[in-house]
């Protein structure tokens, strides 16, 4: 971490595995993990940021670039790098990063229309701020906020037409990941019909997990298993549990599991527990 609170982006944007170190931010601490698909050779696509402003307020994001090797490469790593730029420059400011945040995706969104190469990305921000949550999106990246015991507090709705059809009750989970259009996507960085989804803030408790991923990850496991494996234990353990389990799926194919090779980026956080004894 740099003496203004950033993460270097190039650590997460490599092809390979990163080393998934803990990073203390906003009353809390992340992990993150990028590998490249097991089923090619070009560059790993998807990018990641994990961005602390001040000692409560942090941004974190994730973005899937699209468009083939370079160019799904390019587009996402302006868009984390846009939008770290943006936020590092506001600070944690004021009562909220909203207009920042949107500002950014904006301006990336600009800048990738401009590359002119057909380069575009997905993009799932979660700004933390204090106990509560705030989600923004474009695209089929998701960000989920869920309890110890597995109670689900937050999930965005992937703008695609299998994501709209399993929010509009039409199919569920399980058929939705194998859903021959489930790589479909209807809303993405690196066009002018770009439009960006804003939750409303939700409270973060004591053990909560946050987590934001590409599809990597939800095309390989369902969100009940990845709830079950990342809500208890330390989350170093969590995300073992998460690559480990899609990156066996996508190499070894099963006619009853999910199973679609892609690259995967994780970023799990969860606040710090301080018991009553020690508040007191």
């Amino acid at each position: 971490m740099t003496d203004d609170g950033q993460l270097s982006l190039q650590k997460y944007c490599a092809a390979e595995l990163c080393a998934a170190d803990l990073h203390p931010i906003a009353g809390g601490a992340a992990i993150v993990h990028s590998s490249r698909s097991p089923a090619k050779v070009t560059d790993n696509e998807d990018a990641a940021a994990v961005i602390a402003c001040n000692r409560d307020t942090a941004v974190l994001a994730v973005a899937d670039g699209m468009g083939g090797g370079a160019a799904g490469e390019r587009a996402s790593r302006i868009a984390v790098e846009t939008l770290s730029r943006s936020v590092s420059s506001a600070n944690g400011n004021g009562d909220s990063l909203r207009p920042t945040i949107l500002d950014a995706i904006e301006e990336a969104n600009s800048k990738i229309l401009k590359l002119g190469v057909g380069a575009a990305t997905t993009m799932a921000v979660a700004e933390i701020r204090g106990r509560t949550v705030r989600p923004y999106h474009v695209g089929d990246s998701t960000i989920l906020l869920f309890g110890q015991r597995g109670k689900l507090k937050l999930q965005t709705v992937s703008h695609s037409p299998v994501g709209f059809a399993v929010e509009a009750g039409l199919l569920d989970e399980h058929e939705a990941i194998h859903h021959e259009d489930r790589h479909l996507v209807s809303n993405m960085l690196g066009t002018s019909e770009m439009r960006i989804e804003v939750g409303g803030k939700v409270k973060l408790a004591p053990r909560d997990t946050l987590l934001i991923a590409s599809d990597g990850l939800f095309d390989n496991m369902h969100n009940r298993e990845v709830i079950d494996q990342s809500r208890i234990g330390p989350i170093e353990s969590a995300l073992e549990r998460l690559v480990d389990t899609t990156q066996i799926r996508m190499r070894r194919p099963s006619l009853t599991l999910p199973s679609k090779p892609d690259d995967l980026t994780i970023v799990l956080f969860r606040p710090t527990h301080r018991s009553r004894k020690s508040r007191a």
